[in-house]
């Protein structure tokens, strides 16, 4: 009698699939939550808890724990169980402000039943408000045909790339550092990343001089360059793109016929003031004012592709998936191809959706839950410049540290300066000198962060031996001063451990 053997191993699935990386949810964060495990069980370690500081998930608990925004769940709360609505109406009330009563019918009446499937594109009212914030926010309508609300950003950027992209035979610009969801996509697809390097010493500002010199070699190497890929404000770095770096990276793909994936997921995230949010969609249009014709054309031409997400801003609504895209001057029939590939995947989620809605349609001034509303968002805003300019000025003041406040978004992207024995030590470990420090920091302290190598930002060896490198951390964590009293005493230790 013969034996059957396995029809899947690792020779037999998808290659692509091996290739894949994603270093927020990788050995280091899975390190962390065997810790975890470990603390529940009652086992003694170096540290009483775990800091999950390796992925922007607000309200994660108990250690971030950023509270909801109440007219968010208030409207969430009623969707989910109308009965809610027609409770009497004093209990009712005592509950839910009325213009969230109000919003949980309107949105009741467009999806009828949140355990319903939506149009794939997502359900019209939504669209519809989403186009009407595009146009408050830019200055320029939006037709909701080119809206697509999406189970959060991920979801639709590995949609687009499936859908616009060749395998094995095209090429995409990425920010190198880079958030790894691009990485990934890539290596899932069979498309050559092309590594353009931000520059730490001018606030991680774009070189165009670097973006043609990949676009030469990929095309050298047989590939066809055909997207840029912008994050901004920048993740991990924080830093916010000024108009004119904006304007370069548009002139560049009207010049390369690139599309631009523009992922503004953070645009409400931004801690300064000399460099405001804005999108590339207000931008690339406002190329149609010029008296210059080539300028003109530019605004007409580029096709843009521009990302929000629930999960991020003040919201932090991780958990319930939630985005939308947005097509700029793309083909129609293109256009139709990714209505068809999203209609297989039937929708994405209602209570995401709603999440959406919220978004771009929150209380206004004099409504009943406006007051509450400005005071939860300011208080989080307030509350996440002020841990950033903290850490920052903490880790500062630390001996091979450089760091500067973030501009914007929720992370802060620290340069390390490290001994030449450190990365003696990392190679004698068989690791990256990042990835050393990054243990190192999570087995002695319980903080878990990301090694910059993640964000494909490698250490780099200087011609004395020493060492430059990054990580990346959330500036979520509720309890930030013993964070930084953790981190602070690891980084000493570490400093002192490794003296050259």
């Amino acid at each position: 009698m013969s034996t059957r053997g396995k029809s899947l191993s690792l020779d037999t699935i998808n290659p692509n699939v091996r290739n894949v990386e994603y270093a927020v949810r990788g050995g280091i964060p899975a390190m962390a939550a065997k810790y975890e495990k470990e603390l529940e069980e009652g086992q003694k370690l170096p540290f009483d808890s775990i800091v999950f500081a390796n992925i922007g998930n607000p309200q994660q608990m108990p250690n971030l724990a950023q509270p909801p925004l109440t007219f968010w769940r208030q409207v969430a709360a009623l969707t989910e169980y109308p009965p809610l609505l027609d409770a009497p109406a004093e209990s009712r009330d005592a509950l839910f402000a009325p213009d969230a009563q109000q919003r949980a019918r309107e949105l009741l009446d467009a999806f009828g039943s949140v355990g319903a499937y939506t149009g794939s594109k997502g359900v019209p009212l939504v669209r519809k408000h989403v186009a009407e914030f595009l146009e408050r926010r830019d200055g320029y309508p939006e037709d909701i045909e080119n809206i697509y609300l999406t189970a959060g950003a991920s979801s639709g950027i590995l949609t687009l790339f499936q859908t616009f992209f060749r395998s094995g035979k095209d090429a995409v610009l990425i920010p190198i550092p880079q958030y790894p969801l691009y990485s990934a996509a890539l290596s899932l697809y069979d498309l050559m990343p092309l590594h353009y390097e931000l520059s730490p010493d001018k606030h991680w500002e774009p070189s165009m001089d670097i973006v043609r010199e990949q676009i030469a070699s990929a095309r050298e190497q047989g590939r066809t360059p055909r997207a840029i890929v912008v994050i901004n404000p920048g993740n991990p770095t924080g830093a916010c793109m000024s108009e004119q770096e904006i304007q370069d990276v548009i002139k560049e793909a009207y010049r390369e016929g690139l599309v631009i994936f523009a992922d503004e997921v953070y645009q409400s995230n931004v801690y300064q003031n000399q460099c405001p949010f804005l999108s590339f969609r207000k931008v690339l249009l406002d190329f149609g004012k010029s008296d210059n014709e080539t300028e003109r054309n530019i605004s007409k031409s580029v096709e843009l592709v521009s990302l929000h997400s629930i999960s991020k801003g003040f919201s932090g609504e991780c958990g319930r998936r939630g985005g939308y895209f947005e097509l700029t001057n793309v083909d129609a029939e293109v256009e139709g191809q990714v209505n068809k590939l999203v209609s297989v995947s039937l929708c994405p989620p209602a209570q995401g959706q709603i999440g959406v809605d919220l978004l771009v349609n929150p209380p206004k001034k004099g409504e009943p839950s406006y007051d509450l509303w400005e005071k939860e968002t300011q208080d989080i805003h307030d509350t996440l410049e002020r841990r950033s300019e903290n850490m920052a000025k903490r880790f500062s003041e630390l001996p091979g540290v450089h760091i500067e406040p973030a501009m914007g978004a929720l992370y802060l992207f620290p340069q390390l300066h490290l001994s030449k024995r450190a990365w003696d030590e990392a190679e004698k470990q068989g690791k990256k000198i990042d990835e050393l420090y990054c243990t190192e920091l999570l087995n002695e302290t319980g903080i878990c962060v990301v090694p910059g190598s993640g964000f494909e930002a490698q250490p780099k060896r200087l011609e004395d031996g020493t060492s430059h490198s990054y990580f990346r951390t959330t500036m979520l964590a509720k309890a930030t001063d013993e964070f930084i009293e953790r981190y602070v005493k690891f980084h000493t230790a570490f400093m002192e451990r490794y003296k050259d």
